[in-house]
């Protein structure tokens, strides 16, 4: 058949499940109501930490509709899983306020809510440390990061080369705690039928919750079938098994009902996880010119007493500049606090947040353009590895962006430009995220009267996985889009990963451009009419994935953001932003655009507002819901703009695409945290910028 333009890699296609969804007949987790279908509810510990010594079940019971109330005392029995944050009702302790210690289940969600709040616990309590501090007794080096990178890499000499730079700068930027919170809270239906497990559950990967599942009940994962069909965002979240999957499996196997778990909001970031709070000391050393001698890049953070994760906030500053002295260190302690996890471009956020506003302290300590300093840094390999880069177009992005933006245009005296009482200032900060593929199968399958079919274990969580993968299917098979149906969404289909690491693309992508090949060939070598069952080809990438890269596979962009900031009521408004990005082959014009959009307006919410206070005294996040932790609405997006540099790079999958899930969110708080510091003179370096904090800077 002839190739259309609809086929063509890189064009707009439209979304797949966008009339489903528009119309509501897209089924997602909580959605699922099996016939005898109970409710669950959860009860979080009430205390920061202790142990449970009294549980009031026997008037819970008596409560109309109540069906069970789950306690360590008679909860079914787990396995030991790799993720102690699964281990549910187990026993009596209490690691961190909200931790789930009850399930109260019954006939309807009003009674199992019921239930929940009636439910008497009595707890003897122990003291609790909750506040993270740059010089805790806790603090330890940990052996590794997440990801898997060295907590601590030196090169040179970064004391003696600091000490002799011409400028120095030397900056602490703290972070607060964020939280994920996707549109469809997390939420699962159990339902046990024959010894087999079947779980709607909202998750970025129905394989990984099968296995973890399977681990915890000590099944075959033939037993199980975890489907995720549709899943209203995750941004982290949902990477793993969370409670609600492992609450509804257990309460169905002890009802012998099928069970839905839906989270309330309030209850996620105390056990979803959420994005650590970072303590942030940034060094750099360079001369008179501008190119940096010395960097330097030390993280504190925080992690749970179950869990260690440490987020690598560190490790963008080993990859990103010139540094031929260089220093990164990650040190962590382990508090009473809920466990912190994935949340979207974990590291680089916080990292390239901190390093790049230090940057712009470099460039006025320099007297250079912020642009011109950076592009001075450019370096040549990738400074920690010394490997080359398979594509490096940053500089591309910034001077695209300066033109695009009208950068030129900017007066560089911060607080020169006025209109009544609003300061206006513009800012640029660059932005890295790397190129992650893992192992992937897939099966494509050609039938009688054109139709082909592909099947893999992907998941869209919003991202348009669906449309790309069928044109990626198509422009291998080079057949018409229309023909090519695509089935994700189950741990049945043929085993992939979740869609987390901005790697879903890139691995799931290569299996089905392997498999659709592989068909394509078949296909061709047959003599006559199609057979009357089609042909079908399975696909998988372990080979091709495994091997050690020989190149540095990063995406790359640059945000530059123009801000006013209002005298009189402290309040920051974004007026512009810009984003301009380095990201190999942009598959689908228009989910592209959404997926960098959407980072960048993320990438808003934390520079101005998302913010997360621990009350020390109860070990409680304050912001528990969406009254109270703000993101940003329409009103706060006014003019944002995504534009890309399509790359030619032969050294990242069959497609040449790179990920683009989180390059939009890296870098733009920095953006503008730096327009603000022109708008102002001011500089702020604890985020969000919110009114007070800006009203206090200008006196």
């Amino acid at each position: 058949m002839s190739r259309t333009a609809t086929t063509v890699l890189g064009a707009p296609a439209e979304r797949r499940e966008a009339r489903e969804k528009a119309a509501g007949h897209a089924r997602y987790a909580a959605e699922h109501t099996p016939s005898g279908c109970a409710y669950g509810w959860p009860v979080p510990a009430a205390v920061a930490r202790g142990r449970v010594t009294a549980l009031g079940t026997a008037d819970v019971l008596a409560m109309p509709g109540v069906i069970a109330v789950l306690t360590h005392e008679n909860a079914p029995r787990l396995g030991e899983p790799d993720d102690p944050t699964l281990r549910l009702l187990q026993d009596d302790r209490v690691p961190h306020r909200g931790w789930h210690i009850a399930l109260a289940v019954a006939d309807t969600l009003e009674n199992a809510r019921a239930a929940a709040a009636a439910l008497r616990v009595d707890y003897e309590t122990e003291d609790h440390d909750v506040r993270l501090t740059a010089r805790h007794p806790g603090l330890y080096t940990p052996e590794e990061v997440n990801g898997g990178f060295p907590a601590v890499r030196e090169r040179g000499d970064f004391d003696g080369a600091y000490d002799s730079a011409d400028v120095r700068v030397d900056a602490a930027y703290d972070l607060t705690a964020l939280h994920n919170h996707p549109m469809e809270p997390h939420a699962a239906t159990a339902h046990w039928h024959d010894g087999r497990l079947t779980v709607w559950d909202s998750s970025q990967g129905s394989g990984s919750v099968r296995d973890a599942l399977a681990q915890l009940f000590g099944l075959d994962r033939k037993q199980i079938t975890v489907v995720s069909e549709h899943v209203g965002g995750g941004f982290g979240s949902k990477g793993t098994a969370r409670p609600p999957v492992v609450l509804a499996a257990m309460a169905a196997r002890h009802t012998g009902r099928p069970v839905k778990v839906s989270l309330p909001r309030r209850q996620m970031p105390a056990v979803v996880g959420h994005r650590a709070p970072t303590l942030h000391r940034v060094r750099l050393g360079a001369g008179a010119d501008g190119r940096i001698t010395a960097l330097a890049h030390e993280v504190v953070t925080q992690t749970s007493r179950v869990k260690e994760f440490v987020e690598q906030a560190a490790v963008p500053a080993r990859v990103m500049y010139v540094s031929p002295n260089s220093r990164t260190v990650h040190r962590v302690t382990a508090l009473d606090v809920p466990t912190p996890s994935w949340m979207r471009a974990p590291g680089e956020t916080p990292g390239m947040y901190a390093l790049e506003c230090a940057m712009d302290e470099l460039a006025v300590a320099t007297g250079l353009d912020p642009v011109a300093l950076r592009l001075r840094n450019e370096p040549d390999t990738e400074p920690d590895s010394g490997l080359p880069f398979s594509s490096r177009h940053l500089g591309e992005c910034l001077r695209r962006g300066q033109d695009l933006f009208g950068w030129q245009r900017r007066d560089p005296r911060p607080g020169a430009t006025r209109e009544g009482d609003l300061l206006i200032g513009s800012g640029v900060a660059a932005g890295t995220y790397p190129v992650y593929v893992v192992p992937s199968s897939a099966s494509a399958h050609a039938g009688p009267g054109g139709v082909h079919r592909i099947r893999v274990n992907a998941t869209d969580i919003g991202t348009g996985a669906r449309t790309v993968l069928a044109q990626i299917a198509a422009e291998a098979l080079n057949v018409p889009l229309d023909s090519v149906t695509v089935e994700i969404g189950s741990s049945d289909l043929p085993r992939a990963p979740l869609a987390g690491g901005s790697s879903g693309t890139a691995s799931w992508g290569w299996a089905v451009h392997k498999a659709c090949s592989q068909l394509a060939g078949r296909l061709a070598d047959l003599s006559g009419e199609l057979p009357s069952e089609g042909v079908t080809v399975t696909a998988d990438t372990r080979e091709e994935t495994g091997a050690e890269p020989a190149y540095a596979r990063h995406a790359f962009g640059a945000v530059f953001c123009e801000v006013q900031v209002d005298t009189v009521t402290g309040e920051v408004g974004v007026r512009r932003m810009l984003g301009v990005y380095a990201a190999g082959r942009i598959l689908n014009a228009r989910t592209a655009r959404s997926q960098f959009i959407g980072g960048m307006t993320m990438g808003i919410g934390m520079a101005l507002m998302e913010g997360s206070t621990m009350d020390e005294r109860f070990g409680d996040f304050a912001e528990r819901d969406l009254a109270s932790y703000h993101v940003p609405v329409c009103a706060d997006v006014r003019s944002i703009e995504a534009q890309w540099i399509e790359e030619d790079d032969p050294h990242l999958n069959p497609m040449g695409s790179k990920g683009i899930g989180e390059i939009g969110i890296v870098g733009t708080a920095a953006a503008v945290a730096n327009a603000v510091r022109h708008a102002t003179g001011v500089r702020l370096r604890n985020l969000p910028l919110t009114p007070d904090k800006v009203l206090e800077s200008l006196g």
